[in-house]
């Protein structure tokens, strides 16, 4: 049986905490999209490294930061492009952030206090079938300790796993701004969660 590729996923986990913030307008994404790009730098690095070890540990479980994959969920214009860039511009990037409509994907290396970041921007609205996920080759990028912001995750299926955020963005009641549900589904993204 067919996947409907425009239905919504629940991952296979427990939800470990869940919040809401309301976004009335672009400058409340902007300023949300700040506070998760320094929540990301908190969790890589509130733990020194020990002699030898990985620049990037996690505050959490004191564990190598393994990356965060972090899935954005919402119809067209719901700003989910937005706070990427906003989340980049909070990381340090100054140029130009391009939707990865087209590409799939737009790697960015940015130089951090904590060491080099690797950030990868997918946007997988223009898959079918999940299999072009697999058949894309997009698994690396995902094990490499990155961090994964992906546009319609639920394109690929269950083939993504279960990620450490979801951030599912929607108009509010009024019509006027968004709200963004947040969902971790992991101790580095709780850590993430709880210091935005």
């Amino acid at each position: 049986m067919p996947v409907n590729p425009d239905h919504a996923i629940q991952p296979p986990a427990a939800v470990l905490v869940e919040r809401t913030f309301a976004l009335a307008d672009e400058a409340a994404t902007l300023a949300f999209g700040e506070r998760f790009a320094h929540a990301i730098e908190s969790v890589r690095g509130a733990t020194p490294p020990l002699a030898g070890d990985d620049a990037n540990r996690d505050a959490a479980t004191g564990a190598a930061f393994q990356g965060l994959q972090v899935q954005l969920v919402g119809d067209l214009g719901a700003g989910k492009t937005t706070l990427v860039r906003a989340t980049l511009r909070g990381l340090g990037h100054a140029g130009r952030v391009r939707s990865p409509t087209y590409t799939l994907v737009e790697p960015y290396v940015l130089e951090r206090p904590a060491g080099e970041l690797a950030l990868y921007h997918f946007d997988l609205y223009r898959f079918s079938d999940p299999a072009e996920w697999a058949d894309a080759g997009f698994r690396e990028y995902f094990d490499s300790g990155a961090i994964c912001l992906v546009e319609w995750p639920q394109r690929a299926g269950s083939l993504l796993g279960v990620p450490d955020l979801v951030f599912s963005l929607d108009l509010d009641t009024t019509g006027e701004g968004r709200v963004l549900v947040a969902r971790a589904y992991s101790e580095s993204g709780k850590a993430c969660l709880e210091r935005c």
